[in-house]
This record gives structure tokens, sequence and C-alpha cells, in this order.
């Protein structure tokens, strides 16, 4: 079997594209994409991404499995690689602007590619209940704001949101002396996050000026995570840490997000790219 792919990266999260469009189910098995995505014995990548028909209403469906062929419910970056791929396969040049309704797990995501060339999503409202995220940090119907958790024998002031996807977010004075590769792991798989957990570590510039570096559910450490910059944004504003509106500093690139006080939705704009095209076999 051959399967075509695009390669794109958004700040450096890297992806493996498919035109999955003519069957309503992943080309590709779980395994088969731990496998390509292994950086020394297949293509290498954060993920492999699957553009399927569109459900109840969307244009298109999304699904993702990551580099370890776990399936989260959404993802960010790989959101606006897929709205260039989306623009690129329908030969719609940036300078006319697309916005493209995109069913996900996490429900319908609305990706606007812009006349600039950076992608704005639309990612919907964030979910602060504990029983949303989930995690046993908090009662249920309780929000989980500057709760302790211990990890490695120290106490970690932690918020957890969800953008359709879990995030533990915690507030530190110098982001890069973080040990992430030990750290990361502890929090990810910690008992109370039953489905596991992203863990964003934030340094505080300025109010509107984060520097973020994440461990990612299902594919460790990565150069740049925009569900987790979403997070992080809504955790800052829930702990008096920044705006309603920042730039996110990411080992990859900074991301724009607003958290709209109109209608709480929060909107993250950055670049998406294509790196490369070709075929791989099984």
């Amino acid at each position: 079997m051959q399967i075509e792919f695009t390669k794109y990266q958004g700040l450096g999260n890297d992806f493996i594209l498919v035109d999955n469009r003519g069957q309503a189910e992943p080309r590709l098995t779980p395994q088969q994409a731990e496998q390509v995505c292994d950086h020394h014995f297949g293509i290498g990548a954060d993920g492999v991404i699957f553009l399927l028909p569109g459900e109840s209403g969307a244009d298109y469906t999304m699904r993702i499995y990551n580099s370890d062929g776990s399936e989260p419910e959404m993802c960010g970056n790989g959101i606006r690689c897929l709205a260039r791929f989306i623009a690129d396969l329908e030969g719609k040049s940036t300078a006319e602007g697309q916005t493209y309704t995109i069913h996900t797990l996490a429900g319908l995501i609305t990706p606007e590619v812009q006349p600039d060339g950076q992608i704005r999503v639309n990612m919907g409202a964030p979910r602060l209940l504990a029983q949303e995220i989930p995690t046993t940090l908090a009662a249920p119907d309780e929000k989980v704001v500057n709760v302790p958790l211990e990890i490695a024998g120290q106490a970690w002031a932690v918020t957890c949101v969800s953008m359709g996807n879990p995030h533990c977010i915690t507030f530190v004075e110098d982001v890069a002396a973080i040990a992430l590769e030990q750290i990361g792991p502890l929090f990810e798989h910690h008992a109370a996050f039953p489905q596991r957990t992203n863990t964003e570590f934030i340094e505080v510039v300025r109010p509107d000026y984060l520097k973020m570096r994440v461990w990612e559910r299902g594919a460790g450490i990565t150069l740049a995570c925009g569900t987790g910059a979403c997070a992080s944004l809504v955790a800052g504003v829930l702990t008096g840490h920044c705006a309603n509106a920042a730039t996110v500093e990411l080992p990859g690139g900074p991301l724009y997000i607003e958290w709209s006080a109109l209608d709480q939705a929060v909107f993250m704009t950055g670049p998406a790219q294509k790196v490369f095209t070709g075929v791989v076999e099984f």
C-alpha cells in the first residue's frame, strides 16, 4: 500500500498530512502512524493528521494520531497546518482568505487562512470544571485554579484548563531552568489525570508576553503546542498573571492568543508552512 502525504510544520510542531477525503476512517492504523512518525526509521513527525469528509454539517473532519499512536481530541498547531493543507489542495491563494469549519473530537473548530498567510483559529470556549478536563484535583463541578500538586517531592501550584484536550499549567520564575524531560512524564501520567495531561510551564515576562515550554501528552517535548498556548493564556487570566490577549513565545516561535470577553471564545493566530511531499509504502 502506498500513501501520499505532505509534511507541514507550525512553529516547529511537525505533522504528516494525509488526504483522506475518500473514506470516513483514517487510512493508517495507530501503529502505522507511530512508525512513520519515527525520526530514525520513518518520515519523522509529532503526529499524523487525516483530512476526512465533513460530519454534522462541517466542511471537513480532522483526525490525528500522536507519535506514540494515541489519538488526541484536537491539536492547535495541527489544525493550522490542516487549514493550509486544505487551501493547497483546493488551489486557493492565501491572498483570498479562506474560512473552513472542521469537525474534531473536541467539537467544531473554525480556522481562517488570512491574506497575510497567518492562520487565525476560533478554538471555542475553554472548559474549566474539573470533570470537563478531567482531573480529580477538585470536586467535579469546581474549577482547578492554583491548586497544589506534588510532583517529584515538590508542590506545584497548578491551574487546569481543557481546550477539548486536558492541560495542566504552572507558572515558574525561569522556564528555561525546568528539567522538562524528567518532570514532564510525571505530570502527564499523574493519577490526578485519568486521561493523562499536557503540561505547560509558563514564565510571565509581561502581562501581554508569556514564555512557554510544553510536555505534550503522547508526543513529549515539542517546539510548540497551540491548544497549550490557549490554555496557558486562560490560566494566566484566571490567576491574575496576564491580560486577555498576549503573545505566547514557544521554542518554535510566537503565537498570538486572545480570550474574548464577549463570547468566551479563544482565538489563536500563527503560521503553518509546507515542508515537503512524498509517498510512503507499507
